[in-house]
């Protein structure tokens, strides 16, 4: 028997605001998170791409000093937001056996690996860190959140690039539906505003160089787009059986119908510019949820702001809703947050819950010149949707052909 699964809480640290509301509000707002770095590295590295979307909020002001110490970045981003989630959930007393952790991470502790090569190189093997290894697993954000909870039903950790927190939503999704669990955390972080991701990405064109303008250099769909804006930082949500939710009093934000996942087998970083198989995962994601093609109410689409990826995506979208896709409201939130990476598909996906809980699209800011290629009915400032029943999805695409899509509908 097929089960209702729910979202009962939320919790987020963000280029927009250090908490969930925090980031929703300014998202509304229409602000951007991006700014000018201001780190010594930046000059010393000679860096073609002088901005990035920090967290807002540094961990340091959240997070205890042991914790900030033995942590990488990206634990600390999910800490942050695995604590404010559980806490938005109402703490329930959930038994350990029955608690789960599904986290992901498109790179890992690439601060900590890389300080520690920069340790063994210039002082010595002696001053490398004991807990070096610990800091630098890509479970580690998985970890830090079940060790704090005492998560005992299995932690996980999706590692498919831009694709792997909407993938880790999935992998709840099924877990809950599997019985193996009452409640899962789920969600993912990303810190990897570092001279060397960002030296790469640069070098393969995939960054905007708007130096000159942070605030305006994501802008998906623009037919002035140049690259994609880093961005760091966490998402969670708390993902329960309806019948678990119900039994303790929780409040339910909307219903996560399922998803799906697929392949492109085509290229290590371009996307298939014909979409099938990014096509497939939406098809599979709305059959899963017993809907049909014009339930759909709202997007929240990859939409990075790449020239190849925005189109690819839009040449999906089209395979997928053919002339229906002209009346669904499409928001491409990258444009004030940049892009998290692996803990995209997370902060979408929680944007997308507020969506339906809110009944309000987010804006897609910096859109001033709209691609005549990709004819989306863009959100450019927040739009009411309507009253009633709602089905929304919420795509992530990455490197390596991933495709991941989640839906949820309203309550």
């Amino acid at each position: 028997m097929t089960k209702k699964i729910v979202i009962t809480g939320i919790g987020a640290t963000s280029p927009l605001g250090g908490t969930a509301a925090e980031s929703w509000a300014a998202l509304l707002n229409g602000e951007s998170g991006a700014s000018t770095l201001d780190h010594e590295w930046v000059a010393r590295t000679q860096l073609p791409v002088t901005f990035a979307a920090q967290a807002k909020v540094p961990s340091s002001e959240v997070l205890a000093r042991h914790e900030t110490k033995r942590l990488d970045p990206s634990s600390q981003f999910a800490l942050i937001a695995g604590r404010e989630a559980w806490a938005d959930a109402g703490s329930p007393e959930a038994d350990p056996e029955r608690l789960a952790v599904d986290w992901a991470t498109g790179i890992g502790g690439v601060w900590t690996l890389l300080d520690a090569w920069d340790t063994l190189r210039e002082r010595g093997p002696r001053r490398v860190l004991p807990m070096t290894v610990p800091m630098l697993m890509p479970n580690g954000p998985g970890a830090a959140i079940g060790m704090d909870l005492h998560a005992r039903a299995g932690i996980t950790t999706v590692v498919s690039a831009c694709a792997s927190s909407t993938e880790s939503l999935v992998n709840a999704y099924n877990r809950l539906q599997a019985g193996l669990a009452d409640i899962v955390i789920a969600g993912g972080s990303e810190a990897a505003i570092h001279p060397l991701p960002i030296a790469s990405f640069a070098a393969m064109q995939a960054l905007s160089k708007r130096n000159d303008d942070p605030s305006t250099a994501s802008r998906p769909y623009d037919i002035t787009r140049d690259g994609f804006v880093l961005g760091e930082g966490a998402a969670a949500l708390v993902v329960e059986t309806e019948e678990h939710a119900k039994a303790r009093g929780a409040r339910i934000y909307a219903e996560l119908v399922g998803g799906a996942v697929t392949s492109d087998a085509y290229h290590i970083t371009a996307p298939d510019p014909e979409g099938s198989a990014a096509a497939r995962a939406m098809i599979a994601a709305i059959r899963g949820a017993g809907a049909t093609l014009s339930d759909v109410s709202h997007i929240n689409a990859h939409a990075t702001s790449t020239p190849v990826g925005d189109i690819a995506e839009y040449n999906a979208l089209r395979r997928v809703f053919g002339d229906l896709l002209e009346g669904i409201p499409v928001s491409a939130t990258k444009a004030s947050t940049g892009h998290l990476l692996g803990g995209a598909g997370a902060i979408e996906a929680l944007f997308t819950v507020l969506a339906l809980a809110d009944r309000i699209a987010p804006p897609t800011i910096n859109l001033a010149n709209q691609d005549p290629n990709i004819p989306l009915d863009v959100v450019t400032t927040p739009r009411a949707l309507p009253a009633g029943d709602l089905l929304a999805i919420s795509n992530s695409f990455g490197f390596g052909g991933h495709n991941a899509v989640v839906g949820f509908r309203s309550v």
